[in-house]
C-alpha cells in the first residue's frame, strides 16, 4: 500500500493534465516537432485521411508526373521509382507486382521514431511512377530501359529509391548512379547475387553484383553482403574473391546485431554508399511472398536494427527487391517491404550527399 501511495498521481498533477489536454485542447499537439508532423497528416477538424481511400503511392509521398525533354524534376530531392520487371527471375516469377503491393500498403511512417525523422517532410520527395519498358519478354532490351530511366534521374541531381521487380534491376540502376564514380554497397540478402552465366544470360538476378564489380560500378572492398545462406553458397566464391564482406545470417546467431553495424560503418566509411535490400533476406516466417525463399533467415528486427545502425553514412541510392505478393495471402511481405523502403528513405535524410543538395 505504501509503494502505491508513493506513486499515486497527485490531485494537482491531474488538473495539470486536464488544463492542458482537456476541454477544447483535446486535439492539441504540444510537442514542437510532432505537431508538425501531426500538421500534415490531420486536418482542422481532427480527421486524418482515410488509409484506403484515393491513389495510393509509395509511403503515401506526393505523386509528381515528371515531364518535358529534358525532364523536369523540379526541386526533388528522392524520387521514388516503380521497377515492374521480373524476367530475370530463376525460380518462381511475380516481382513484378512489387511494386503495386508496397504502394498499397496503407500504413507507414510518416514518423521515424527511432531515427527521429519524417522523411516526407524532411525531404523533398515524390513518387514519380514506373519505368516504362518497351518490351515485356526481353530481358536485356528491360535493363537497357531501366539505364536510360535513371539515367535522366541522376543527371538532374535527385537521388533515387527503387522497388523491383527482381534483383538484376541492380545492375542497370547502379550504371546510372555510378557514372560519376564507384560506389560503396550495403546488401542484405539470402543471396550474395556475385553468379556466372546461367541458362546462357549473365543477366539473371543473381549475377546483379559481380557485373557492378567488373563494370567499375561498385568497390568490392566497400561492400558488405548481409543474411546470406541457403544451399546456393558454391556460386559466391566472387564475392570472398573481389573482397567483398560476408556475413552469413548463422553469424548474427552468435555475434548479434551491434558487431554486424560496426562492421558496415568500417566498411562503408565516409563515401557514397547505395543500399539494396531484398526481401528474401528474412525468414520465410516473416515474408514468404517472395520468389527465391531460403529458411533459416534474418528477422524484421534484426534488419531495422541495422539499417537504423547506418545512420549518418552517405547513402546515394538504394532499392527493396523481390517481393512477390501472390505468394502471401497475409500482406505481410508487402508490409515489411514498405517498410524497409521507409527506413532507406529515413536514412537518406541524413545523407551528406542529399544534405549538400538540399
Amino acid at each position: 500500500m505504501a509503494d502505491r501511495a508513493r506513486t499515486a498521481m497527485s490531485v494537482n498533477e491531474l488538473k495539470r493534465l486536464r488544463a492542458k489536454y482537456g476541454g477544447d485542447k483535446r486535439r492539441q499537439i504540444k510537442n514542437e516537432k510532432f505537431r508538425r508532423i501531426a500538421e500534415h497528416s490531420i486536418d482542422e477538424h481532427g480527421t486524418r485521411a482515410a488509409p484506403y481511400a484515393g491513389i495510393p503511392t509509395f509511403l503515401s509521398a506526393p505523386q509528381r508526373v515528371i515531364s518535358g525533354n529534358p525532364p523536369d524534376f523540379g526541386d526533388l530531392q528522392v524520387a521514388l521509382i516503380g521497377v515492374p520487371m521480373d524476367l530475370g527471375a530463376s525460380n518462381r516469377s511475380g516481382a513484378r507486382f512489387g511494386p503495386r503491393a508496397l504502394r498499397a500498403i496503407e500504413r507507414i511512417g510518416p514518423y521515424n521514431h527511432a531515427l527521429g525523422c519524417s522523411p516526407i517532410l524532411d525531404l523533398r520527395v515524390a513518387d514519380i511512377g514506373d519505368v516504362t519498358f518497351r518490351s515485356r519478354f526481353k530481358l536485356e532490351l528491360c535493363h537497357e530501359d531501366i539505364e536510360r530511366y535513371f539515367r535522366r534521374v541522376v543527371m538532374a541531381g535527385v537521388a533515387s529509391l527503387a522497388v523491383g521487380g527482381d534483383h538484376s534491376i541492380s545492375y542497370p540502376i547502379l550504371k546510372a548512379i555510378a557514372q560519376n564514380g564507384r560506389v560503396g554497397l550495403i546488401h542484405i540478402d539470402a543471396h550474395c547475387d556475385t553468379a556466372g552465366e546461367f541458362d546462357q544470360t549473365q543477366s539473371h538476378h543473381g549475377a546483379s553484383f559481380r557485373l557492378a564489380v567488373l563494370d567499375g560500378l561498385i568497390d568490392p572492398k566497400r561492400t558488405i553482403q548481409i543474411g546470406i545462406r541457403g544451399s546456393a553458397e558454391y556460386l559466391w566464391e566472387f564475392s570472398s574473391d573481389s573482397g567483398m564482406a560476408v556475413i552469413h545470417a548463422e553469424e548474427l546467431d552468435s555475434q548479434g546485431v551491434a558487431p554486424v553495424i560496426g562492421k558496415a560503418r568500417e566498411v562503408i566509411g565516409d563515401g557514397p554508399a547505395y543500399v539494396s535490400f531484398d526481401i528474401d533476406s528474412l525468414d520465410p516466417a516473416f515474408a514468404p511472398g517472395t520468389g527465391t525463399p531460403e529458411v533459416g533467415g534474418l528477422t524484421p528486427r534484426e534488419v531495422l536494427a541495422i539499417l537504423r545502425g547506418l545512420k549518418g553514412l552517405d547513402i546515394v541510392g538504394g532499392d527493396v527487391v523481390e517481393v512477390a505478393p501472390q505468394f502471401d495471402a497475409t500482406t505481410n511481405t508487402a508490409h515489411v517491404g514498405a517498410q524497409m523502403l521507409f527506413e532507406i528513405l529515413s536514412l537518406m535524410v541524413f545523407s551528406p550527399s542529399i544534405r549538400r543538395g538540399s
